[in-house]
């Protein structure tokens, strides 16, 4: 009989218990295939962020045994240089070519052992800037769900944890028995798109702004054709000025701004309305749906039909 593949979870004091759980909720789903243990830097029972703590079975010894280790994210108000690096030593205890993946702010534990140098990784989206300034080293991707770079994976927050565990289930075991597991977990085998299309990117409010008036002016007319020469017109200036101010005070392009409304409009329409897609790209002022699909591509990374799955899904049923 094969020796079932050995999962070692390190857990870090102030861990989400949900996260936590997600090695345990995937691979323990797949048929006997994966064994999951969890340990914690020094053996202790180790804090949440929640109002529990949590006794494990294991000191960081049990790393030696691991074919995978998976570390977790902990409170991110917490993060310090300190904590990511003492978390790094216990990552010393691991056998070479072992497979490590980490979620969310778990990358910077991989980060501070230098096991990210020089290799793309991915994150949590709100930590990017903290990353970048701590670990410049890392070839770091905030528009992705998770990140495969052989023996080393990473992954964005939260549900992206169930992705990147999908994902190693569906590269030892094939997608068969991935789907199976997707099904016993009620999670989808595959997500589309990145963590661009779960980033909200509100309006300046800025009411005494040279162009505020031109941009609220904009939001009640996206449905119509705007052009730059429209935008200067309605503030009273000339095109190059317009675009100098616009740029000082949003700090993009008015083009690129206007996209993005009218992105971030058609992207409320598909979760709150069953419109037809062409139809949406008429009330945010796309040409069309072939606009609109190639659009909300570019920004998120997923069509029009994807997005309403992901954020709308099908009804509940009753009766």
């Amino acid at each position: 009989m094969t020796t079932a593949h050995r999962v070692v979870v390190l857990a870090p004091d102030g861990v989400y218990p949900f996260e936590l759980g997600i090695p345990h909720r995937v691979f323990g789903a797949a048929f006997g295939r994966y064994e999951v243990l969890t340990c914690s830097a020094d053996g202790r029972a180790v804090r949440t962020n929640a109002d529990f703590s949590i006794t494990v079975e294991h000191g960081p010894e049990v790393l030696r045994t691991a074919d995978t280790v998976i570390v977790p994210p902990f409170e991110t108000s917490e993060i310090s240089r300190a904590a990511p690096t003492a978390l790094a030593h216990a990552l010393r205890f691991m056998s070479p070519g072992t497979r490590i993946v980490s979620i969310c702010s778990g990358a910077f534990v991989l980060a501070a052992a230098g096991l990210l140098d020089g290799r793309p990784a991915t994150t949590h989206w709100c930590l990017v800037d903290l990353f970048r300034e701590w670990y410049p080293q890392v070839a770091l991707d905030p528009d992705v769900l998770f990140v495969d770079d052989g023996d080393v994976l990473t992954s964005a927050g939260a549900a992206s944890g169930i992705d990147v565990c999908l994902h190693l289930v569906r590269a030892d075991h094939g997608s068969e028995i991935a789907n199976q597991v997707a099904r016993i977990c009620v999670a989808p085998p595959w997500r589309d798109g990145g963590q661009a299309q779960y980033i909200e990117h509100p309006v300046p409010q800025n009411t005494s702004s040279g162009t505020s008036a031109a941009r609220q002016w904009v939001l009640e007319n996206l449905h119509h054709p705007l052009t730059l020469a429209d935008l200067a017109s309605h503030s009273h200036m000339s095109v190059r000025t317009f675009t100098r101010r616009f740029n000082e005070e949003v700090g993009m392009s008015p083009g690129r701004w206007l996209i993005q409304q009218r992105v971030g409009r058609a992207r409320h329409l598909l979760e709150s309305t069953d419109l037809a897609v062409d139809e949406v790209a008429a009330r945010v002022g796309f040409a069309g749906g072939t606009s609109l699909r190639e659009h909300l591509n570019a920004a998120i990374g997923v069509s029009p039909l994807a997005y309403r799955r992901t954020f709308r899904g099908a009804p509940a049923q009753t009766g």
